[in-house]
């Protein structure tokens, strides 16, 4: 429950858009980010691959982070 996955999506070193495991869905920061974040939340497709890579990516690995702190 406390481990959270974060993708972050930046241009020209602005953040404009970003998927946060904890919230659940795409949140924009820019006009432009809102715009694609309001069309990726719309495809349940990208937001399963989102979710599934918190439990790929994060819960496969913080196993090895916490034995080697």
């Amino acid at each position: 429950k406390d481990i959270q996955y974060v993708y972050s999506m930046y241009y020209d070193k602005l953040e404009y858009a970003r998927f946060d495991s904890n919230v659940g869905k795409y949140v924009g920061y820019t006009t432009y980010g809102v715009k694609n974040a309001e069309r990726w939340n719309k495809d349940t497709s990208q937001i399963a691959v989102r979710k599934a890579q918190r439990e790929t990516y994060c819960l496969n690995n913080v196993g090895i982070d916490y034995q080697t702190a």
